[in-house]
């Protein structure tokens, strides 16, 4: 999906989740953005060499190679682009790796189009948009372990062994559900 107005910035808005996609690109538009819509880095990529964008917004998480990858490559294709990094999967390490790629802002998901828009305009030296609390040692237990299921398929003996843990240990912490934040 593709709208494309000559007057307006143009914006690459890549997640996998068609319907949160529609929602934001139609809300980006109204905000006079010229948006263009991918549902992975491999579909985005040809969109991004064929008509390099102002903006653009991407998800970490998707099927096939994650967000940083299209950061890394959107920055060396026009290293002015203003891109927003979503996730909903927030953790010190990636918004640290995500902004030395070439982000302008990480946004932790749900980021309406408002949040967004405003990340846009961050700049280095900026205060970030939210109060920054540590993070609890449960939260980061919990992401460790998410991020290597992930690695290793969502096989849960694979991934037992890489966190040198039993495996009714890892699957007792697996039912449990993710701490609360705060």
């Amino acid at each position: 999906m593709t709208t494309v107005r000559e007057d307006s910035p143009t914006l690459l808005l890549v997640d996998d989740d068609p319907t949160f996609c529609g929602v934001l690109s139609a809300a980006l538009e109204k905000r006079g953005f010229s948006v263009s819509v991918a549902h992975s880095v491999e579909q985005a990529l040809p969109l991004a060499h064929a008509h390099p964008p102002e903006f653009a917004v991407v998800d970490l998480k998707m099927g096939g190679a994650p967000g940083l990858t299209l950061v890394k490559a959107l920055h060396e294709l026009d290293p002015h682009t203003r891109i927003v990094m979503l996730t909903g999967y927030a953790s010190i390490s990636t918004a640290v790796e995500a902004i030395k790629l070439g982000a302008t802002q990480y946004l932790a998901k749900p980021a309406n189009a408002a949040e967004i828009v405003a990340a846009f305009d961050h700049q280095a030296n900026d205060k970030p948009p939210f109060k920054v609390q540590p993070t609890q040692i449960g939260n980061l237990e919990w992401e460790h372990i998410q991020r290597v299921l992930h690695e290793h398929g969502d096989n849960i003996s694979a991934t037992a062994r890489a966190l040198n843990m039993h495996r009714r240990t890892l699957q007792r912490k697996l039912a449990k559900p993710p701490p609360r934040s705060g």
